[in-house]
C-alpha cells in the first residue's frame, strides 16, 4: 500500500432545491438551520454519504447503514467481534496491531476514525480508538434559507374499518432553495497512523463528486440535491504551506442579487494563494 504525501483542504458546492438535505430531530424533522437562519448539514450526515458512496465503490465500511450492511452483521459489536485479526490482537493486547489491523480491513476507520466500544466477557470486550486523518465541518448556506413546512394526510385506512378514513400524517419539511458550503482536511501525520494514502484520498474525492448518487429518498428526490463543484487543494509539502482557515477563506462567494434562487445567482472566485492552486473537480457546469 502507498502513502500519504502532502496535507489536503478542499470544499464542496452544494445546491438544494425543494428537499430537506439533513432534518433535525429535535425539530419536527425540520431542516437545520443557525440563529441567523443559514441552513446547516452536520457533519455526520456528509461522513455517511461519503460511507455509503466508498461501500458502492466496492470498499469495506465499518459503520454501515442496516438498510446497507452487506457482511450479514447488525451492529458494530458483531462486525467487530467476528473480525478475527482484531481479536486476536486485542486478546494479545496489542493495541497497536489492533489499530492497523481494524485500518487496513476498512477504509472509513482509516479516513474518519472509530471509536470501538463494546461490552463482552474477557475474551471478547472490545475498547480502542483510531483518529482518523479527514476532518469535515458542518456545511452551511451561504445565504438564509427559506423553510416550507406542508401538511400531509392519506386517505387509506390504515387498520380494517367499515368506511375510508383521511388521517392526518404530519408536517413535511424543506428547504426552497440553498447553495451549502462543505469545508474539509485532509491531514498527514493522521494519515501515516492509519495507513490512510494518496489512493485513497483519490477515493475519498471521487465520494465527494458524486455525493448524492443513489442517495434519493422522499425528503431528497432525485435531482434536488447536486454536487456543483469540489475543489481540492493539495499542498507541496506535508503540514501545509497555508491553515486550512486561510485557505477555505480563499473560497469567495458572493450574493448576484438579494435572496438568489438559483445557482448562479452567485459569484465564485479562488483567492490566488502563492504556490497553492485549487483543482476544480468539476469541469461541465
Amino acid at each position: 500500500m502507498g502513502k500519504f504525501t502532502n496535507k489536503i483542504d478542499f470544499a464542496v458546492l452544494v445546491t438544494v432545491e425543494k428537499a430537506n438535505p439533513n432534518g433535525d430531530p429535535l425539530s419536527e424533522n425540520r431542516p437545520r438551520e443557525d440563529f441567523n437562519g443559514h441552513g446547516e448539514i452536520s457533519d455526520v450526515c456528509i461522513k455517511r454519504k461519503i460511507r455509503n458512496r466508498l461501500q458502492d465503490m466496492g470498499e469495506d465500511i465499518f459503520v454501515q447503514s442496516n438498510d446497507r450492511a452487506d457482511d450479514g452483521f447488525k451492529s458494530l459489536s458483531e462486525r467487530a467481534k467476528n473480525y478475527e485479526p482484531l481479536q486476536k490482537a486485542l486478546k494479545a493486547k496489542d493495541e497497536e496491531e489492533a489499530r492497523k489491523v481494524v485500518c487496513e480491513k476498512w477504509m472509513d476507520v482509516r479516513t474518519f476514525g472509530q471509536v470501538f466500544a463494546f461490552k463482552g466477557d474477557k475474551s471478547s470486550s472490545v475498547s480502542l480508538g483510531v483518529r482518523g486523518p479527514v476532518s469535515i465541518q458542518t456545511a452551511t448556506s451561504v445565504s438564509p434559507v427559506d423553510i416550507v413546512s406542508m401538511q400531509i394526510t392519506k386517505s387509506v385506512n390504515s387498520e380494517p374499518a367499515d368506511k375510508k378514513s383521511s388521517d392526518t400524517m404530519g408536517m413535511k419539511h424543506r428547504v426552497d432553495f440553498g447553495l451549502y458550503v462543505i469545508k474539509g482536511s485532509i491531514n498527514h501525520q493522521l494519515a501515516e497512523k492509519t495507513g490512510f494514502t494518496d489512493e485513497d484520498a483519490e477515493k475519498i474525492k471521487e465520494a465527494l463528486k458524486t455525493l448524492f448518487n443513489n442517495d434519493a429518498s422522499a425528503a431528497r428526490p432525485e435531482g434536488s440535491m447536486e454536487v456543483r463543484q469540489v475543489y481540492w487543494w493539495k499542498h507541496n509539502c506535508p503540514t501545509g504551506q497555508y491553515a486550512s482557515a486561510k485557505v477555505h477563506r480563499s473560497l469567495k462567494i458572493t450574493e448576484l442579487k438579494n435572496e438568489p434562487k438559483c445557482f448562479e445567482d452567485y459569484k465564485i472566485e479562488i483567492e490566488p494563494l502563492e504556490g497553492l492552486v485549487a483543482e476544480e473537480c468539476i469541469k461541465n457546469q
